[in-house]
């Protein structure tokens, strides 16, 4: 890839999206476009046309999205099925009417069914039923990926689908309710030692199992991707099963990842699980054997990661307060 190439991140002010920008910087691309969502509604099509009209776009990483955790899934359907809709469908629409011909989509591991074998491959797609709790997010991730490759075949586009695990790292959002997993754990097990409280209460029974990766190895694996020769990601994959797991390769009990964190927090209180709360998929485990045969591996270990990102919650601590 030229490092003078046009280069648009939407989602830039996001978790994934700040740390692809970074890692673009980091590898010297200088002719990089972002927008604020104040300056830019994804969801308003004409706005996006408009927009591509007037930049000279040649790659797309689609990074823009609405997340949250299970809480916020759960309460939001509507917003997490629409949006998600829009976003996706302006912006790969609009970008093919501006002529782009390379697009990174990304999208998340809970587009595998509820029960998929472990750890899940991509051939797993549409193979059984979703996670209920966050099937709206799930089917309009699926659309997306379905989108570029309808695309691809129809239009001779390049357009790649990546599926990341769960995600944490610095820029993740903190807020007590809708946030992921591992925000939310650290800010609870922070506010529980400031507090001097004597337990943590975590939902559901804390047996199930996830996989984490630390938000700038999915950074290194999108520029990865986005620069690999079209004749070798074309000799990988199919042209309706297109997309790629990008994950840890591990995963990790709730209850583990939480008495890991706790020790990282310097928390020494009790961990109590509210068995009343849903747990949500038994397990998520990526097969990430694909994206390594491409010439990705993660290289950022738990432990080392959750260190980091709780750092970078300290020094950013106020940001979130009353949130």
């Amino acid at each position: 890839m030229d490092k003078n190439c046009s280069i648009y991140v939407a989602g830039h002010n996001g978790m994934a999206g700040s740390a692809i920008l970074r890692r673009l910087q980091k590898e010297n691309f200088s002719n990089l476009h972002t927008a604020s969502h104040q300056a830019l509604d994804l969801s308003e099509q004409s706005a996006v046309r408009q927009f591509f009209k007037a930049k000279k776009i040649d790659y797309v990483v689609l990074a823009a999205a609405k997340v949250g955790g299970i809480h916020a899934n759960n309460t939001y359907p509507a917003e997490f099925i629409y949006q998600n809709l829009m976003i996706e469908s302006n912006v790969i629409h609009e970008a093919w009417r501006a002529g782009v011909n390379r697009l990174i989509f990304l999208a998340s591991s809970c587009i595998y069914p509820r029960l998929s074998a472990q750890p899940m491959v991509e051939s797993a797609l549409l193979s059984g039923h979703l996670e209920p709790t966050n099937e709206p997010y799930a089917v309009a991730k699926i659309a997306g990926i379905k989108m570029c490759e309808s695309y691809n075949r129809q239009y001779g586009t390049h357009y790649r689908s990546l599926m990341p695990t769960n995600l944490y790292g610095p820029g993740d959002n903190f807020h007590l309710e809708n946030s992921h997993v591992i925000a939310a754990l650290l800010r609870r097990f922070h506010d529980a030692r400031e507090a001097k409280q004597p337990q943590v209460k975590i939902w559901g029974s804390g047996k199930v199992k996830r996989e984490f990766l630390h938000v700038d190895d999915l950074a290194s694996a999108c520029v990865h991707i986005m620069s690999l020769d079209d004749d070798l990601y074309d000799a990988s994959l199919s042209a309706q099963q297109s997309h790629i797991n990008v994950g840890s390769g591990k995963d990790i009990t709730i209850a583990d990842c939480a008495r890991l964190i706790s020790k990282i927090v310097g928390y020494q209180g009790e961990i109590v699980f509210d068995t009343s709360k849903p747990d949500g998929t038994p397990r998520k485990l990526l097969d990430i054997s694909l994206i390594k045969k491409l010439g990705w591996q993660p290289e950022i270990d738990l432990e080392q990661g959750l260190t980091s990102a709780y750092q970078w919650f300290v020094e950013n601590h106020d940001y979130f307060r009353g949130s």
